[in-house]
């Protein structure tokens, strides 16, 4: 199945089954702005726990923050966001669509990625069990044929980016017939750059109301509490703050879903350093990011590392963690080593002196910083794209199973009486009662015992309790496994132990240490 069909499939399925709504659904939905479902919140609530343990549980010299959406709009002209909070736009005159030029580009770099892969997968086909992908790579005329292709576009790219040349920009795109994805036509216009800040104004009367922005980011809300926090924390350099919050961009370019979106949540954490220090942060953050990521068990080989071809003003270094999407390699999170600008810029502005005493050399600084930004809505959508899975059973039925990571599904255990007599739903409600101050249970009693199932897979559900006759006299249950369909009986008495070691938290977070 085509990847985009498969992608479709997903977006279906969240709206089917409780995940992500349409924003304003009843009003034929607002343009790039979502919902969360029932089950939504729950993975996106177990998403973000995930992170926050693994920050601030996990680290003595890591606490959180919790900073307000409006902030004074004198803290982005500092941060540079009135100035250089810029897309690069470019519109086709056929369709009247608007795009990122540089998305744009890099799709089709994305192309060239594909057609390589394609190649190795029908030499593996052709060769079988003797195929050598290395070398195949290395001596095939083809791939070494995408692969200068690829190689040059992405240095073209690259300098123009890093020179923030628009005019190059507009001619990769003609050189690389690169075509609107609707009208089908190359007529383009001239690359432009659109500020994505949302504003509005604060006060009673419009007369005297000042306009405010809604922040584009959450890491500026740190940078400004950084000395309250240390002060009042007696924090010592390293240390770091985190904070999980919405930010708002005015993408004109909001497409693939959750992906990209005009409201979203930011998982951010800044890690204060001296200055010198910076770079071996940074790579001990980047280990320690990948390896809470690859914890999910997706497997190592849909994630990889990119560094930024134009490196952001405040930075001297940045790479992304990108994943695997039914779309291509994608971003999920940002590691940058934003140097000391965000600070020195707020202590110029604010005319406050926020830089760090060291007691230890008697001496005053302002640290560098070390970034880890991820986007929850984007963590939302690999995590359900790479669950996702149809499977042909042994009876020719197809089923449809969301195989979450067990600690991140909505619902854990459903608890289900074989038939709605006898004392049975009964038992079962007695059975959830146990067991609900542990995790987070559903009772379901519609439909036969195998449709049941089917409704739980379909919603990621790890384990699943049929309550039947013989429950009544020898207190035992049969407990299903999602991924593998197994059930075997075990006694009520036992349902914590076993369920909660595989659905808790610690677990991922064990994996990390």
């Amino acid at each position: 199945m085509a990847q985009e069909d498969v992608f479709k499939k997903i977006v279906s399925h969240c709206k089917e089954y409780g995940f992500v709504f349409p924003g304003s659904d009843i009003y034929d939905g607002l343009g790039a702005v979502y919902d969360y479902g029932q089950n939504g919140v729950e993975l996106k609530n177990n998403i973000k726990e995930y992170w926050w343990k693994s920050m601030v549980l996990l680290h003595e010299n890591i606490v959180g923050i919790d900073s307000a959406i409006f902030m004074h709009p004198t803290v982005w002209k500092a941060s540079g966001h009135v100035d250089a909070f810029n897309d690069p736009l470019i519109d086709n005159r056929d369709s009247k669509k608007r795009y990122r030029a540089d998305v744009l580009i890099e799709d089709q770099i994305e192309k060239y990625e594909e057609k390589i892969r394609k190649e190795v997968d029908k030499a593996r086909k052709r060769f079988g069990d003797s195929f050598d992908e290395k070398q195949y790579l290395e001596t095939s005329p083809r791939v070494a044929e995408y692969k200068q292709k690829r190689d040059a576009l992405h240095q073209r790219y690259a300098d123009a980016m890093q020179a923030s040349d628009l005019v190059a920009l507009k001619q990769i795109i003609i050189d690389e017939e690169i075509v609107d994805p609707i009208s089908g036509t190359k007529n383009w216009t001239d690359v432009r750059q659109f500020n994505l800040m949302f504003s509005t104004e604060m006060g009673s009367v419009s007369d005297t109301a000042g306009k405010v922005y809604l922040r584009p980011e959450t890491a500026q809300g740190i940078f400004v509490n950084y000395l309250n926090v240390q002060k009042t924390g007696r924090m010592k350099v390293p240390f770091g703050i985190a904070q999980i919050g919405k930010a708002f961009r005015n993408e004109i370019v909001a497409r693939q879903f959750i992906f990209r979106m005009r409201e979203f949540e930011q998982m951010e954490m800044q890690f204060f350093v001296t200055p010198g220090t910076e770079m071996d942060w940074f790579n001990r953050w980047k280990e320690f990011r990948m390896k809470w990521h690859q914890a999910l068990g997706f497997g190592a080989d849909n994630y990889r590392f990119h560094d930024h071809e134009k490196l952001a003003h405040y930075a001297n270094a940045a790479t992304d963690i990108e994943f695997l999407m039914p779309f291509g390699f994608k971003e999920v999170e940002g590691i940058h080593s934003r140097t000391d600008f965000d600070l020195r810029q707020h202590e110029q502005y604010s005319g406050k002196q926020i830089k760090y005493f060291d007691p230890q050399t008697n001496e005053s600084y302002t640290p560098y910083v070390i970034e880890t930004s991820i986007g929850v809505d984007r963590m939302f959508l690999s995590v359900i794209s790479r669950a996702y899975c149809e499977e042909k059973l042994e009876n020719g039925e197809t089923r449809v199973v969301l195989k979450l990571p067990a600690a991140l599904a909505p619902t854990k255990l459903a608890v289900m009486p074989l038939v709605k007599k006898d004392g049975l739903p009964e038992k079962a409600r007695e059975i959830i009662g146990q067991l609900r101050f542990h995790f987070n249970c559903s009772y379901d009693e519609k439909d036969s015992i195998g449709k049941r199932y089917r409704r739980q897979d379909a919603v990621g559900t790890p384990y699943c309790v049929t309550v039947d006759h013989d429950t009544l006299n020898d207190n035992m249950v049969t407990l299903r496994f999602r991924d593998t369909m197994e059930q075997e009986r075990v006694p009520i008495g036992r349902l914590n132990e076993i369920i909660e070691e595989k659905v808790s938290i610690t677990g991922l977070l064990k994996k990390l240490l």
